[in-house]
C-alpha cells in the first residue's frame, strides 16, 4: 500500500503551450474535491462572475424577486450540464500520463448564492483508480472561460487514506 503515501493529486489550470491570443468571457471560481474509495470521480462547484449571473437569470421568473430557488434554476442546470459535454466539462485526468475517462456528471444542480449562480455536479469516473499520482486539470483551452481556483481550500480528498496529499499547481505566465 505504500503506493497510497504517494497520491497526488495536482489540479492545474492550463491555457494552453503557446501565448493565449484570446480573452475570457467567462470567469469561474472553482472548488473541488476528489471522492475517493479508491478514486471515484470528482465534484465541482463553479461560481460565476456577475456579468454571466446577470445575463443567464435574464428572463428567469422566480416566485420572490431576485430569489431564485434550486427548482427555479433546475432547467437552466440541466443546459449547462448538456453544453458542457460537448467540451469533456473542461476537466481532465491523468494517471501514469494515461488519459482517464469520465462518466455522465450526477448530482448537478444550480444555485444562487451571494449573487452568483454556481454550478455543482459530480463527474464520475467511468472505472476508479489506484493511482499513485493522479494529475486532475480544469481549464478551458481556448481561453473562452477562465477558470481560477478558490483561495481558501480549493480542493478536498474525500476519503482518502490518511497519506494522501494533494497540490495546487497555479499556471505560470512562462
Amino acid at each position: 500500500m505504500r503506493g497510497w503515501a504517494t497520491i497526488i493529486s495536482a489540479l492545474a489550470m492550463l491555457a494552453g503551450a503557446g501565448a493565449a491570443e484570446a480573452h475570457p468571457h467567462v470567469w469561474i471560481k472553482v472548488r473541488s474535491e476528489v471522492l475517493f474509495a479508491p478514486v471515484t470521480g470528482v465534484r465541482h462547484a463553479w461560481s460565476f462572475d456577475e456579468m454571466y449571473t446577470s445575463y443567464a437569470l435574464q428572463g428567469l421568473e422566480s416566485k420572490q424577486k431576485g430569489v431564485y430557488t434550486r427548482e427555479d434554476l433546475a432547467p437552466l442546470a440541466q443546459t449547462n450540464i448538456e453544453s458542457l459535454k460537448e467540451f469533456k466539462y473542461f476537466t481532465f485526468a491523468r494517471l501514469a500520463g494515461k488519459k482517464e475517462r469520465f462518466a455522465e456528471p450526477i448530482d448537478y444542480a444550480r444555485d444562487h448564492m451571494d449573487g452568483a449562480l454556481v454550478l455543482t455536479f459530480t463527474l464520475p469516473l467511468k472505472a476508479p483508480l489506484k493511482p499513485t499520482e493522479l494529475l486532475l486539470e480544469v481549464y478551458d483551452p481556448s481561453f473562452f472561460i477562465d477558470f481560477s481556483f478558490e483561495d481558501a481550500d480549493p480542493v478536498k480528498l474525500v476519503a482518502a487514506p490518511a497519506a494522501c496529499k494533494s497540490a495546487l499547481q497555479r499556471p505560470n505566465d512562462g
